[in-house]
């Protein structure tokens, strides 16, 4: 009798946990309607693990509330809707002056940004490539070093390493010099920081905020959507932007990775005042107390440092569109001769993918550059699985053996190009607050062109007939991989 009950007990409880499975599916069928695909993901989800699927979704699925999460009143007083209407006027009445064939191929582009976007497009810019992370933290401490006014820093992940601390004793020598100091860094990003590690740079004088940071302990509903950005500015005359965050990895020190090769750029010129404006507007939302306002000194004027175009382009989930993936496609469905591509995860969703594969039915020469090696497994195989749809459609891909490719890198035609934090994956489109800089230049995009052919010397070339012949548990994680890549 007793085995019956429980037999029964157990056939209640199973039906309950079913009807209430149902009855979750139903709330993410209906939270995700514009988007299929995430919606069979997060039903797999559920159904092989029924009701703590749903916590799961809660805490990675769910959507940013439609409240804008970026204001700044002073912005205004930048003058940047003055400028954007002139350029768009410009660009419609056709009376722009082109400066280049870079530029001039590209007004579509630059239109785009400007409109969906609010983009500024500036071409009195120096812009110097930093590829290695010595380089580029050489650089940066010597800029730290030789600031006279104020040092803006954000970054998504920030260790308190030995590159950590001597970035932030740095910081702490400028703010006792009286020069302003504002450090921002992501929750979930920077997670194995202690809150301590800034306290003698908030004693010196300095501001240090958290984006998204954790309501609850060891809980954090918005955990899934990241700022993944990294600016520095620097007197509002130098700014840098790119792959590169603040970890002693990123000098090649760790050894699961080895040599990191990444892109960052340290900018000169106008361009630096849209760095500068996307920094306050992620500052004054993080802060409650230290909100900045407008002043002069943020935004200096300065003489030409050069002659690049540029123009500085982010998105985030609070975004209507996916303005930096539009970029990326509308860059490739312009190439005619060449594509390059560098990025440590590849999970293009249906509209880039298929604007890859006409490029490359099209005879154009597509060159995709991966990690040989992965940092998130799901991601790897996920990646392994779209290579081999293009290397079936003709493109070239390329395995980077001397260590760990980061770098975000898209060249179109050895003419215009795209550097900065975003990967080519669903989460930097969907997910993640991002900024990439656009650059229409021939020279700029030449060199770019040289460090990824450099790059090729330590690459081997993954054929279509090797990766057919793959094994079958790469398969198998493959097949798994590329139907949670909605959601990865």
């Amino acid at each position: 009798m007793d085995i019956i009950q429980n037999l029964s007990m157990t056939s209640i409880f199973l039906g309950f946990i079913l009807v209430l499975n149902i009855l979750l599916a139903t709330v993410v069928i209906f939270r995700e309607r514009r988007d299929a695909s995430a919606s069979w993901a997060w039903l797999l989800v559920m159904f092989f693990i029924p009701v703590f699927g749903f916590l799961l979704y809660l805490l990675f699925g769910t959507k940013l509330s439609g409240t804008r999460l970026f204001q700044w009143e002073d912005r205004k007083r930048i003058g940047i809707e003055k400028i954007l209407e002139q350029q768009l006027e410009k660009l419609k009445s056709r009376e722009f002056q082109f400066r280049n064939k870079a530029t001039a191929d590209s007004k579509d582009l630059i239109y785009m940004h400007i409109i969906n976007n609010h983009a500024v497009f500036t071409e009195d810019n120096d812009v110097e490539v930093l590829t290695d992370g010595r380089q580029k933290f050489d650089r940066l401490l010597h800029d730290i070093e030789n600031a006279k006014d104020h040092i803006h820093l954000q970054y998504y992940i920030y260790k308190g390493d030995d590159i950590g601390k001597k970035v932030r004793d740095a910081l702490i020598k400028k703010a006792e010099e009286g020069v302003e100091v504002r450090v921002l860094y992501d929750d979930l990003g920077s997670r194995s920081l202690r809150k301590s590690f800034f306290k003698k740079l908030v004693k010196a004088g300095g501001c240090v905020e958290v984006f998204f940071p954790s309501r609850f302990k060891f809980v954090n509903l918005r955990m899934n959507f990241r700022n993944h950005r990294k600016l520095v500015i620097i007197d509002g005359m130098i700014g840098y932007v790119g792959g590169f965050n603040i970890g002693d990895e990123y000098l090649g020190l760790n050894p699961d990775f080895g040599y990191w090769r990444d892109t960052h750029l340290r900018i000169k010129g106008t361009a630096v005042h849209s760095i500068q404006t996307r920094f306050i507007l992620d500052w004054n939302q993080a802060t409650d107390t230290h909100n900045i306002t407008y002043q002069s000194n943020h935004f200096p004027e300065t003489s030409p440092q050069g002659h690049i175009g540029m123009q500085i382009v982010t998105s985030g989930p609070d975004s209507e569109w996916e303005q930096i993936k539009n970029g990326y496609i509308k860059m490739i469905s312009t190439a005619k001769q060449s594509i390059l591509i560098q990025t440590p995860y590849f999970i293009p969703d249906a509209s880039l993918l298929d604007a890859l594969r006409i490029a490359c039915l099209s005879g154009v020469d597509v060159r995709i550059m991966i990690p040989n090696k992965p940092d998130h497994p799901f991601v790897y195989w996920a990646t392994l699985s779209y290579i081999g749809d293009l290397l079936k459609a003709g493109a070239s891909v390329f395995i980077y053996d001397n260590g760990f490719i980061h770098s975000k890198t898209i060249i179109v035609d050895e003419e215009i190009a795209s550097v900065g934090t975003a990967n080519i994956d669903m989460r930097s489109f969907k997910l993640n607050f991002e900024v990439n800089a656009f650059l229409y230049d021939e020279n700029i995009s030449k060199k770019l062109v040289l460090s990824f052919e450099k790059d090729l010397e330590v690459s081997r070339e993954l054929t279509y007939e090797e990766y057919q012949n793959r094994k079958r548990r790469i398969r198998f994680k493959e097949a798994i991989s590329i139907l949670l890549s909605p959601i990865l």
